[in-house]
Protein backbone atom coordinates (compact mmCIF):
# COMPACT_ATOMS: atom_id res chain seq x y z
CA UNK A 1 0.00 0.00 0.00
CA UNK A 2 1.12 3.53 -0.71
CA UNK A 3 -0.16 6.74 0.92
CA UNK A 4 -0.17 10.14 -1.29
CA UNK A 5 -2.02 13.27 -0.78
CA UNK A 6 -4.38 14.76 -2.55
CA UNK A 7 -2.16 17.80 -3.32
CA UNK A 8 0.34 15.52 -4.28
CA UNK A 9 -1.71 13.00 -7.14
CA UNK A 10 -4.39 15.80 -8.07
CA UNK A 11 -4.62 13.11 -11.45
CA UNK A 12 -6.29 10.86 -9.11
CA UNK A 13 -9.21 12.79 -7.56
CA UNK A 14 -11.57 12.84 -10.09
CA UNK A 15 -11.82 8.77 -10.21
CA UNK A 16 -11.68 9.01 -6.51
CA UNK A 17 -14.25 11.42 -5.69
CA UNK A 18 -16.80 9.58 -7.98
CA UNK A 19 -15.98 6.18 -7.09
CA UNK A 20 -16.48 7.69 -3.09
CA UNK A 21 -19.47 9.86 -3.85
CA UNK A 22 -21.80 6.90 -3.62
CA UNK A 23 -21.18 5.80 -0.07
CA UNK A 24 -23.50 9.08 1.35
CA UNK A 25 -27.02 9.66 0.28
CA UNK A 26 -27.36 13.23 -1.99
CA UNK A 27 -28.78 15.38 0.65
CA UNK A 28 -25.40 15.36 2.30
CA UNK A 29 -23.88 16.76 -0.17
CA UNK A 30 -25.77 19.92 0.06
CA UNK A 31 -25.15 21.59 3.05
CA UNK A 32 -24.44 24.85 2.70
CA UNK A 33 -21.15 25.39 5.18
CA UNK A 34 -18.55 22.62 3.43
CA UNK A 35 -18.56 24.62 -0.19
CA UNK A 36 -17.53 28.12 1.82
CA UNK A 37 -14.33 26.20 3.32
CA UNK A 38 -13.13 23.47 1.14
CA UNK A 39 -10.88 25.79 -0.71
CA UNK A 40 -9.51 27.03 1.93
CA UNK A 41 -9.00 23.49 3.59
CA UNK A 42 -7.55 22.22 1.03
CA UNK A 43 -4.97 25.27 0.95
CA UNK A 44 -4.34 25.29 4.32
CA UNK A 45 -3.79 21.66 5.30
CA UNK A 46 -3.00 19.69 2.09
CA UNK A 47 -0.98 16.74 4.49
CA UNK A 48 -4.41 15.62 5.97
CA UNK A 49 -6.02 15.06 2.70
CA UNK A 50 -5.03 11.15 1.78
CA UNK A 51 -5.68 8.13 -0.74
CA UNK A 52 -4.45 4.75 0.08
CA UNK A 53 -3.27 3.42 -3.13
CA UNK A 54 -2.49 -0.38 -4.37
CA UNK A 55 -0.60 -1.25 -7.01
CA UNK A 56 -1.54 2.67 -8.13
CA UNK A 57 -5.36 2.01 -7.51
CA UNK A 58 -7.12 4.71 -5.33
CA UNK A 59 -8.77 1.83 -2.90
CA UNK A 60 -9.62 4.38 0.17
CA UNK A 61 -8.96 7.90 1.00
CA UNK A 62 -9.35 10.37 4.03
CA UNK A 63 -9.04 13.65 5.29
CA UNK A 64 -9.11 16.41 8.13
CA UNK A 65 -8.66 19.31 9.92
CA UNK A 66 -6.08 20.47 12.83
CA UNK A 67 -7.74 23.14 15.45
CA UNK A 68 -6.87 23.57 19.43
CA UNK A 69 -8.71 21.82 21.89
CA UNK A 70 -8.63 21.72 25.64
CA UNK A 71 -9.77 18.74 25.89
CA UNK A 72 -12.99 18.80 27.59
CA UNK A 73 -15.98 17.96 26.20
CA UNK A 74 -17.56 21.32 26.57
CA UNK A 75 -14.99 22.76 24.13
CA UNK A 76 -15.58 20.49 21.09
CA UNK A 77 -16.56 22.07 18.13
CA UNK A 78 -21.24 21.31 17.79
CA UNK A 79 -19.77 18.90 14.80
CA UNK A 80 -18.77 18.32 11.71
CA UNK A 81 -19.88 21.75 10.24
CA UNK A 82 -18.40 23.62 13.56
CA UNK A 83 -14.91 21.99 12.79
CA UNK A 84 -14.74 23.22 9.69
CA UNK A 85 -15.38 26.70 10.76
CA UNK A 86 -13.31 26.17 13.66
CA UNK A 87 -10.14 24.97 12.00
CA UNK A 88 -10.01 27.56 9.15
CA UNK A 89 -10.52 30.84 11.04
CA UNK A 90 -8.15 29.30 13.87
CA UNK A 91 -5.37 28.95 11.04
CA UNK A 92 -6.56 33.06 9.77
CA UNK A 93 -5.78 33.96 13.22
CA UNK A 94 -2.69 32.50 13.80
CA UNK A 95 -3.55 30.17 16.67
CA UNK A 96 -1.83 27.00 16.98
CA UNK A 97 -3.35 23.72 16.52
CA UNK A 98 -3.36 21.07 19.11
CA UNK A 99 -5.79 18.50 17.95
CA UNK A 100 -6.42 16.63 14.85
CA UNK A 101 -10.08 15.63 13.86
CA UNK A 102 -10.68 13.10 11.38
CA UNK A 103 -13.51 14.46 8.83
CA UNK A 104 -14.35 11.68 6.32
CA UNK A 105 -12.96 7.92 5.80
CA UNK A 106 -14.36 6.29 2.45
CA UNK A 107 -13.08 2.72 1.32
CA UNK A 108 -13.89 2.10 -2.35
CA UNK A 109 -16.88 -0.35 -3.14
CA UNK A 110 -14.52 -3.30 -4.48
CA UNK A 111 -12.56 -3.36 -1.23
CA UNK A 112 -15.11 -2.70 1.44
CA UNK A 113 -14.05 -5.55 4.67
CA UNK A 114 -10.08 -4.98 4.32
CA UNK A 115 -9.59 -3.08 7.10
CA UNK A 116 -8.60 -0.54 4.43
CA UNK A 117 -10.18 2.60 6.80
CA UNK A 118 -8.43 2.04 9.64
CA UNK A 119 -4.75 1.83 7.68
CA UNK A 120 -6.14 5.56 5.92
CA UNK A 121 -7.39 6.42 10.06
CA UNK A 122 -3.87 5.35 10.91
CA UNK A 123 -1.45 7.43 8.02
CA UNK A 124 -3.65 9.95 9.58
CA UNK A 125 -3.19 10.01 12.64
CA UNK A 126 1.26 9.31 11.92
CA UNK A 127 0.44 12.77 9.80
CA UNK A 128 -0.99 14.63 13.41
CA UNK A 129 1.96 13.40 15.34
CA UNK A 130 4.55 14.30 13.04
CA UNK A 131 3.11 17.96 12.88
CA UNK A 132 3.29 17.98 16.56
CA UNK A 133 -0.36 17.50 17.32
CA UNK A 134 -1.12 16.06 20.55
CA UNK A 135 -4.61 15.04 20.37
CA UNK A 136 -7.02 13.23 17.95
CA UNK A 137 -10.80 12.97 17.74
CA UNK A 138 -13.95 12.28 14.74
CA UNK A 139 -17.63 13.23 14.72
CA UNK A 140 -18.27 9.96 13.57
CA UNK A 141 -21.60 9.38 11.13
CA UNK A 142 -22.50 5.77 12.77
CA UNK A 143 -23.16 3.50 9.95
CA UNK A 144 -26.30 1.74 11.20
CA UNK A 145 -27.72 4.97 12.74
CA UNK A 146 -30.49 5.89 10.33
CA UNK A 147 -32.15 2.73 11.17
CA UNK A 148 -33.08 4.15 14.30
CA UNK A 149 -33.58 7.81 13.81
CA UNK A 150 -36.18 8.09 16.89
CA UNK A 151 -33.32 7.59 18.73
CA UNK A 152 -31.39 10.11 20.65
CA UNK A 153 -27.44 9.74 19.59
CA UNK A 154 -26.15 9.44 23.40
CA UNK A 155 -29.00 6.67 24.04
CA UNK A 156 -27.47 4.79 20.50
CA UNK A 157 -24.19 5.12 21.88
CA UNK A 158 -24.27 3.34 24.60
CA UNK A 159 -26.24 0.02 22.95
CA UNK A 160 -23.51 -2.54 22.97
CA UNK A 161 -23.23 -6.04 21.65
CA UNK A 162 -22.17 -8.92 24.76
CA UNK A 163 -17.99 -8.32 24.33
CA UNK A 164 -18.80 -4.89 25.18
CA UNK A 165 -18.52 -2.82 21.87
CA UNK A 166 -20.79 -1.13 20.01
CA UNK A 167 -23.63 -2.38 17.83
CA UNK A 168 -22.40 0.01 15.15
CA UNK A 169 -20.00 -1.03 12.58
CA UNK A 170 -18.25 2.41 12.37
CA UNK A 171 -17.95 2.60 16.18
CA UNK A 172 -16.47 -0.42 16.80
CA UNK A 173 -13.70 0.34 13.85
CA UNK A 174 -12.65 3.17 15.76
CA UNK A 175 -13.15 1.19 19.61
CA UNK A 176 -10.83 -1.37 18.20
CA UNK A 177 -8.01 1.37 17.44
CA UNK A 178 -8.46 2.70 21.16
CA UNK A 179 -10.73 5.18 20.91
CA UNK A 180 -13.38 5.83 23.67
CA UNK A 181 -17.01 7.93 23.67
CA UNK A 182 -17.01 11.76 24.14
CA UNK A 183 -20.23 12.03 23.45
CA UNK A 184 -23.21 13.67 20.90
CA UNK A 185 -22.47 16.38 18.01
CA UNK A 186 -25.76 17.94 18.40
CA UNK A 187 -25.70 20.01 15.49
CA UNK A 188 -22.78 18.54 13.23
CA UNK A 189 -24.62 19.26 10.07
CA UNK A 190 -27.66 21.41 9.35
CA UNK A 191 -28.86 20.85 5.68
CA UNK A 192 -31.61 22.82 3.98
CA UNK A 193 -33.60 23.32 1.01
CA UNK A 194 -37.42 23.67 -0.95
CA UNK A 195 -39.92 20.62 -0.33
CA UNK A 196 -39.16 20.15 -4.07
CA UNK A 197 -35.15 20.00 -3.28
CA UNK A 198 -35.90 17.46 -0.51
CA UNK A 199 -38.22 15.34 -3.09
CA UNK A 200 -35.54 15.19 -5.29
CA UNK A 201 -32.71 14.50 -3.22
CA UNK A 202 -34.72 11.49 -1.23
CA UNK A 203 -36.43 10.57 -4.30
CA UNK A 204 -39.63 10.72 -1.78
CA UNK A 205 -43.04 12.72 -1.41
CA UNK A 206 -43.79 15.18 1.21
CA UNK A 207 -47.47 15.72 1.08
CA UNK A 208 -47.96 17.33 4.83
CA UNK A 209 -45.80 19.22 7.34
CA UNK A 210 -44.38 17.13 9.51
CA UNK A 211 -41.15 15.04 10.20
CA UNK A 212 -39.95 12.39 7.80
CA UNK A 213 -38.02 8.91 8.57
CA UNK A 214 -35.72 9.61 5.27
CA UNK A 215 -33.08 6.55 3.98
CA UNK A 216 -29.27 6.97 4.87
CA UNK A 217 -30.92 9.90 7.99
CA UNK A 218 -29.92 9.99 10.77
CA UNK A 219 -32.06 11.54 12.26
CA UNK A 220 -35.89 12.48 11.21
CA UNK A 221 -36.46 15.25 8.04
CA UNK A 222 -38.68 17.79 9.57
CA UNK A 223 -41.11 19.23 6.26
CA UNK A 224 -43.34 22.33 6.48
CA UNK A 225 -45.57 22.50 3.71
CA UNK A 226 -46.48 26.15 4.59
CA UNK A 227 -42.72 27.26 4.60
CA UNK A 228 -41.79 25.42 1.55
CA UNK A 229 -38.48 24.90 3.62
CA UNK A 230 -37.70 21.18 4.95
CA UNK A 231 -34.99 21.17 7.81
CA UNK A 232 -32.31 18.44 8.69
CA UNK A 233 -30.06 18.59 11.43
CA UNK A 234 -27.77 15.54 12.13
CA UNK A 235 -26.30 14.52 15.22
CA UNK A 236 -22.75 12.51 15.15
CA UNK A 237 -20.96 11.29 17.72
CA UNK A 238 -17.71 12.90 19.11
CA UNK A 239 -14.85 10.00 19.72
CA UNK A 240 -11.30 10.48 20.89
CA UNK A 241 -7.98 8.26 19.86
CA UNK A 242 -5.37 7.90 21.94
CA UNK A 243 -2.02 9.43 21.25
CA UNK A 244 1.04 8.28 23.72
CA UNK A 245 0.07 9.04 27.10
CA UNK A 246 -3.94 10.23 27.82
CA UNK A 247 -3.76 14.02 28.62
CA UNK A 248 -5.53 14.86 31.75
CA UNK A 249 -8.86 16.23 30.54
CA UNK A 250 -10.74 19.07 32.22
CA UNK A 251 -13.76 19.25 33.52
Amino acid sequence: MQVVTTSGRPDLMAGAGAAFRKGWPEFIFHDEVPPRYMGRVERYFPEYSLLLLEQGRVVAGGWGVPFAWDGSVVDLPTGYDDALIRSVGEHEAGRRPNTLSFMAASVAATDEGRGLATQVLRALIERGLDAGLERVVAPLRPTWKHRSPHIPMAEYARWTRTDGLSIDPWIRTHQRMGAGILGPARRSMVIEGTVAEWEAWTDMLFPVTGSYVVPEALNLVHIDRERDRGTYVEENLWVEHPVGSPPSRPT
